[in-house]
């Protein structure tokens, strides 16, 4: 029976999955479900304790199909992930079927590896917890500002970033980690929020995984990244008493070297196989 993933960034994404959602051993691979968000790719699919074999494709499909698809019938989308520190092709019935083969680098972070951003942030930036759920809204229209429209309608990821924000709300309300953020008086006297991330844990554990790094187009380049990451992984060390912070990013992202020059270190890549729901308007 395949109970644990021996891959930190596969290990770390269970963090979430464990709070509010569900994770069901099988022989040789777990089900991962969130029936809240069941429009989230990476919080609803299987992953494997093995690379796919030519062949496996439709299987593969059929074990979806009924752990995930039947019990979800918003959750159109098929994912596998698979817990395998070797690389491997993508064989032909998956591709044949519209599957897409990727991989996202981890980076850990340990108190003695932290370096000072290279660019300061000026006095009219804040950065600091939100508070959840009120101020909710403002990350979600953040989020969306940055990022909608890249593989589903803006009311689509509307919906979903609205569904991962509650769940970040849950999970600060329990002691699980906050929700940060990058504030600036825009010139209008309304402060904004310009920058978000989140940091968690499980109960009593010493890792943590960051979430959802981003920063609104319109303030971009600024050092604002680098500055809310540091900060924050400054309040995991001191205040969350973690030993150890796991990102998780693409590795041909520019925000990979950002995440290294604060002191983030390469690991060992997750792998990923998605082929993605009808797009629809």
């Amino acid at each position: 029976m395949f109970a644990e993933p021996r891959a930190l960034g596969w290990r770390t994404d269970l963090i979430f999955a464990r709070f509010d959602g569900e994770v069901v051993p099988r022989t040789d691979h777990l089900v991962i479900r969130t029936p809240h968000n069941p429009t989230f790719w990476w919080g609803n699919f299987l992953l494997f304790d093995h690379a796919p074999r030519a062949g496996d494709a439709a299987h593969w499909c059929a074990r979806f199909e009924a752990e995930i698809a039947l019990r979800q019938s918003e959750s159109r989308h098929v994912t596998f992930g698979v817990d395998s520190e070797a690389p491997f092709d993508l064989p032909a019935d998956f591709a044949a079927t519209g599957f897409t083969l990727f991989s996202s680098t981890v980076l850990t972070m340990q108190r003695e590896q932290l370096h000072t951003p290279r660019k300061a942030i000026g006095a009219s930036f804040r950065i600091e917890a939100l508070r959840l759920p009120e101020q909710a809204p403002l990350a979600v229209d953040m989020q969306v500002a940055a990022d909608a429209g890249v593989s589903e309608s803006e009311a689509q990821y509307r919906l979903f970033r609205a569904r991962q924000m509650r769940r970040y709300a849950a999970m600060a309300q329990a002691g699980m980690g906050h929700w940060f953020g990058v504030f600036t008086d825009a010139g209008d006297g309304i402060e904004s929020l310009v920058a978000d991330c989140g940091l968690f844990r499980l109960p009593g554990d010493s890792l943590g995984r960051f979430q959802h790094v981003s920063t609104h187009p319109a303030w971009r380049r600024r050092g604002l990244c680098a500055a809310l990451v540091h900060a924050v992984c400054r309040h995991g060390f001191e205040h969350m008493a973690l030993d150890t912070l796991v990102i998780v990013a693409d590795p041909l992202d520019v925000a990979i070297g950002l995440y290294e020059s604060l002191g983030f270190r390469r690991g060992a890549s997750t792998w990923h196989l998605e082929k993605p729901a009808p797009r629809t308007a």
